[in-house]
């Protein structure tokens, strides 16, 4: 897949970008909130990655530093929010969106083509709604250990692939409780969770680039369609075939 880059975006604006579109790591000032109307929208931090197909937006609190990738063609919203505004979030967050929710971040996007007084009572809406959206709880962290670094990254490179942790163990130098009790430490939760939020990012990914559901299922590792469809379903709340049409 060819990457285009793509100047930082100004704080509020929607734009069009072809799929394999990437925007350098950069910070900016004020809190900002990322929705796609069309594909999907990956942001990586130095702390992990967050990822929100078109029924899910992503907070980014100011000055926190991070980049953006984009699956699909893609249709592409920004809206900043001064320091002041929703100032307890003090990490990114992918948050479920409504049907009001999406049109008010569409709607907000373009600011020119709004009186000032409109505008403002439609972003406080936003944000009165925002805090009634449920977060996603999906992060891919960063190891900081060496051993678990090598072990994502083995893990990463074939999903395909069905790594014991005894065997990534031998290929990385750690014993199997060793790498246990780091991926509670670092990650907070078990290998099997995070390999299942691993296999997740990749499926959004895909099912926005337009592949199909069973050919995503077997790229990313499950058994079978159905046994993807249920964990997709369970994560995300609707399946992975009404994803794709979206």
């Amino acid at each position: 897949m060819s990457i285009t880059r793509h100047a930082i975006p100004t704080p509020t604006r929607a734009r069009d970008l072809p799929g394999g579109s990437h925007i350098d790591a950069h910070r900016h000032p004020d809190h900002q909130l990322i929705y796609c109307s069309g594909g999907a929208a990956e942001v990586r931090t130095d702390s992990g990655t967050w990822i929100a197909p078109p029924d899910r937006a992503i907070w980014i609190p100011a000055g926190h530093r991070h980049e953006h990738h984009f699956f699909g063609p893609t249709r592409f919203h920004c809206i900043a929010f001064p320091l002041g505004e929703r100032d307890d979030r003090a990490a990114p967050a992918v948050l479920a969106t409504s049907a009001l929710v999406r049109e008010l971040i569409i709607t907000c996007s373009a600011p020119e083509d709004l009186p000032a007084g409109e505008l403002g009572r439609l972003r406080q809406v936003l944000l009165d709604q925002l805090d009634r959206m449920p977060r996603e709880h999906l992060p891919l962290p960063v190891a900081r250990d060496e051993r678990l670094r090598a072990a994502c990254v083995l893990v990463e490179s074939d999903l395909e692939i069905t790594w014991t942790l005894a065997a990534l163990g031998r290929r990385v130098g750690a014993g199997e409780r060793t790498l246990t009790r780091l991926f509670r430490t670092e990650f907070a939760m078990t290998y099997p969770q995070w390999r299942t939020h691993l296999r997740l990012h990749r499926a959004v990914r895909m099912l926005a680039e337009g592949h199909s559901v069973t050919a995503v299922a077997g790229r990313c590792g499950w058994a079978s369609p159905s046994a993807f469809i249920d964990v997709y379903r369970h994560a995300l709340g609707h399946t992975p075939g009404s994803s794709r049409r979206r």
